[in-house]
């Protein structure tokens, strides 16, 4: 059964004509070192303003001197979920997870190609003025966040959040600011009441740390590997783009994770579309499932700002073939050696019958956002991320169960059509 696009039906390409990026489209831009008196937080420091309350995004004003464990970023989906601004998203009740940024004025020491807080742009903006996954991440007082979601339960008996997830970054404070955040939160939320996750950063950890975080009640331990293989590594966050980190440490936290919090509590962040073929990228969420692990996908999305943002968004053809092959193998029981690929390493059977493949796609479960588990099903992600990886007018991961005029969409970008149906164009939005 063949998923690749054929001549004369209607694709999602990339500008060089191809439904795959391969490393010749995909090099990111070289890093321009920020002069002397702009580095390491320089404007935001020698400004030395005060922080106060919440603070929104803005690129024309200074950012306060913001700093955790005192406080933290949140999504603005979160926010949103928190009632700290105003404003709704597309066909969903914000999200179910909320996520938290560690902030410092000096920002993220490492330089990743793709992310809009990399270390570069300290030329441009300043750390908490900076986009990441496409939105502002508004800073709060992380006692404010704990104890909003605090009086939830308290007055509600329950709160639209199924997690919290930490997410550390590389920065010399990380890992002791990371205890203290999680304190903070424990001492107004019981893990019982919200799961914890934790989004790691294997460059500054140590074994320990991972046993600290779970005997402090942490669920599930993830490490963002993100490049699906060693070169793509070195090329978008290794010596490549003089940042620090490496495949081997990162791979050593998975490992050590594997062992510290056990089958199904741990995983690993993948991103699709940086040059890896959908073979090297199916290959590594295999490998993590015989470690007993989950693959958590993005899409690739030119972040604004990053040494990538010249670069073509995943074409969702390959963007579909490997979301629905993941879940094959994370949750269907497949492997990757029954699937069959050709010479670009694309997808061309799924190794299921016809049939049975039909009735999962339609469940729409696949092409749903993955990410740790909330309260509904192992395979329905908390962590929604609202348009972390595409705009509403081409959502790549759907936060919402898709069906209808979405439904017909994703069959139309694998080339899976059934037969009398059609996607027309916007007819998504002709819906509402």
């Amino acid at each position: 059964m063949s998923c690749v696009k054929t001549e004369g039906v209607q694709t999602d390409k990339n500008p060089m004509g191809m439904d795959i990026n391969t490393p010749e489209i995909m090099q990111p831009r070289a890093p321009l070192k920020p002069s002397k008196e702009l580095r390491n937080g320089g404007r935001v420091k020698s400004n030395a303003v005060a922080p106060t309350g919440v603070y929104l995004p803005n690129n024309n004003i200074q950012t306060p001197n913001m700093t955790s464990p005192e406080y933290v970023q949140l999504s603005t989906a979160a926010a949103l979920t928190l009632g700290l601004m105003p404003g709704s998203m597309y066909n969903c009740s914000c999200t179910r997870c909320l996520n938290l940024l560690l902030t410092y004025p000096e920002g993220c020491r490492a330089n990743c190609a793709y992310c809009g807080l990399a270390r570069h742009r300290e030329a441009d903006r300043d750390y908490a003025d900076r986009n990441f996954i496409r939105v502002d991440w508004p800073a709060v007082p992380m006692t404010q966040v704990a104890e909003i979601v605090a009086k939830q339960i308290k007055e509600d008996g329950d709160t639209p959040f199924h997690r919290m997830c930490i997410s550390m970054i590389t920065h010399p404070r990380s890992d002791q600011d990371t205890f203290t955040v999680l304190k903070t939160w424990t001492d107004h939320v019981s893990p019982d009441d919200v799961m914890i996750s934790i989004l790691s950063n294997p460059t500054t950890m140590v074994r320990d740390d991972l046993v600290k975080l779970k005997d402090m009640g942490t669920d599930i331990f993830t490490v963002s590997m993100d490049a699906a293989t060693p070169e793509i590594f070195d090329r978008t966050r290794g010596k490549g783009v003089q940042s620090p980190h490496s495949w081997a440490k990162y791979w050593q936290t998975l490992e050590e994770a594997r062992d510290i919090y056990g089958k199904e509590k741990f995983g690993a962040h993948i991103i699709i579309g940086m040059g890896e073929t959908e073979y090297e990228a199916l290959s590594l969420v295999q490998k993590i499932v015989d470690m007993g692990g989950h693959s958590h996908m993005f899409c690739f999305f030119p972040e604004q700002g990053s040494l990538m943002d010249h670069l073509p968004a995943t074409p969702r053809d390959q963007w579909r073939r490997v979301q629905l092959g993941r879940y094959l193998l994370d949750y269907a029981g497949l492997r990757v050696e029954q699937m069959k690929f050709d010479e670009l390493g694309r997808v061309k059977d799924f190794g299921m019958p016809k049939a049975e493949l039909d009735m999962l796609i339609d469940t729409g479960l696949p092409f749903q956002t993955s990410g740790c588990p909330g309260k509904f099903a192992e395979d329905i992600s908390a962590c929604d991320r609202p348009y972390g990886d595409s705009p509403v007018s081409d959502i790549a991961s759907y936060p919402f169960k898709p069906e209808g005029a979405h439904m017909r969409k994703i069959r139309q970008q694998l080339d899976m059509e059934k037969p009398g149906e059609s996607y027309e164009q916007g007819e998504e939005f002709d819906e509402l």
